[in-house]
């Protein structure tokens, strides 16, 4: 079975097990949270739908570690005019395991 949840303004297609890099989330390393934000459940023709999300629908996962992915440079270039300007940015993420999915 799978879900389809909602955190961080991005949607993830998660099943039990998984481990997911997400948007920073303020819990601490080792407690639970809750996603309530249930878009569809199921598996195959057996699936529930929301609109837009799902009621008693919850996701339940675990958070792993804190971090910062590597750095993605950004490269401003006007050519012929003797401009180039570089910048280098690093995303902070939450790690997560998916450990339960409630229909």
């Amino acid at each position: 079975m799978y879900a389809i949840i909602q955190s961080g303004g991005k949607q993830y297609r998660v099943k039990e097990g998984d481990i997911l890099k997400l948007e920073t989330l303020p819990q601490d390393i080792g407690s639970s949270i809750d996603f309530e934000k249930v878009l569809l459940v199921g598996e195959g023709d057996k699936c529930q739908l929301g609109k837009p999300f799902l009621d008693n629908c919850k996701v339940t996962a675990t958070i792993l570690s804190h971090g910062r992915h590597d750095k993605v440079k950004v490269v401003k270039f006007r050519r012929r005019k003797h401009h180039e300007k570089w910048q280098g940015h690093r995303q902070n993420y939450t790690e997560v395991k998916i450990t339960h999915i409630k229909e």
